[in-house]
């Protein structure tokens, strides 16, 4: 990479952080426990709105895999989702009701208190509908991923999206607060995905599952991105630059081969669709506040006006990590 390239990277940064500061003035304080926030906590960062039948079983999951303490921005929920999180005694809260958009679609709001708050720990920042799945994880808690990356010098973990899905028709089953969602979304596609480098931040992108098989069929480039880097030992100069698909430093992006070998990742198992999701859906679209005019959500409105099934004979019925490695989707590296 050229010096007038990485000056540019390093400007797009600090513009990001000035950002990041400047929308702080969007949150107010609803709940603060971040006194309670031990040195080798585990924090877990999230936006959300109207979220709160997903969230018993959010928490508890990763309290379960070892996070230390949440900080959530509540985008004006409507559904209780604020006052539920203000009564847990390891969550932090804010809340605002400026423009999810015009806040770089939220992630002005996370860079600003990862910077406050997270600098010198490890960092996962994931939607309410994202699960992190990574090498062990049935037998080994997050922070021993943590302290073994530490200890080989790596900072961040990739982490793929995979879309689940019933085998009926989005609807047939009714979620319940607290219960497990791949107890009804239990199947993913093991192929059909698309990947190629940006050079620019040095990332993966990947496309592809479901989502681009029936929503963007016909223009698969227009598809969802699948890239994400949740999981990172944070210092207080790095920024989100897309949501969590990629991030500057540019060397955070490097996370899928490391001197010649394979490195460790995750995936993201992603919960969306659920029969919630027909009404999430709506409720967006007509916000209008998400990434390209809502794109996505209209192509989910037009597949919504029919009963829609996801699954097809290519399906995979979700086992474990193990079997996310056999895939190819996701590897274990040198971690033994």
């Amino acid at each position: 990479m050229g010096l007038k390239q990485q000056y540019r990277l390093r400007l797009l940064r600090k513009q990001r952080l000035w950002r990041a500061r400047r929308r702080a003035g969007d949150l107010r304080v609803v709940a603060d426990r971040t006194g309670r926030i031990r040195s080798d906590d585990i924090l877990l960062f999230c936006t959300l709105r109207n979220e709160r039948i997903r969230l018993p079983y959010f928490l508890d999951y990763y309290r379960k895999m070892g996070v230390g303490h949440f900080l959530f921005v509540d985008n004006g929920s409507t559904d209780g989702s604020r006052d539920y999180l203000a009564r847990q005694s390891d969550t932090s809260v804010w809340t605002t009701t400026a423009s999810y958009r015009q806040a770089g679609f939220g992630i002005d709001w996370l860079n600003g208190l990862l910077r406050r708050y997270a600098h010198g720990h490890w960092a996962l920042t994931v939607d309410p509908d994202e699960f992190l799945v990574y090498p062990f994880c049935d037998r080994r808690p997050l922070d021993a991923l943590t302290d073994w990356m530490a200890s080989c010098s790596i900072r961040s973990l990739s982490a793929m999206l995979i879309d689940m899905y019933p085998r009926e028709a989005i609807g047939a089953a009714t979620y319940r607060e607290g219960q497990d969602p791949f107890e009804i979304a239990q199947w993913f596609d093991a192929g059909n995905y698309q990947i190629s480098r940006n050079e620019t931040y040095g990332n993966l992108w990947i496309q592809g599952g479901p989502r681009s098989r029936v929503f963007f069929a016909d223009r698969p480039r227009a598809a969802p991105a699948l890239n994400k880097v949740p999981l990172v030992r944070w210092h207080r100069n790095y920024a989100y630059i897309s949501s969590t698909h990629m991030l500057l430093p540019r060397g955070l992006n490097a996370t899928y081969d490391r001197w010649g070998g394979e490195q460790v990742s995750g995936c993201l198992l992603h919960a969306k669709f659920l029969d919630t999701f027909g009404g999430k859906a709506e409720e967006e679209l007509q916000r209008g506040e998400h990434y390209a005019q809502s794109r996505e959500y209209m192509a989910y409105r037009d597949r919504m006006e029919h009963e829609l099934v996801l699954w097809s004979r290519w399906s995979e019925q979700y086992v474990n990590w193990r079997q996310l490695e056999i895939l190819g989707l996701m590897s274990k590296g040198n971690w033994a």
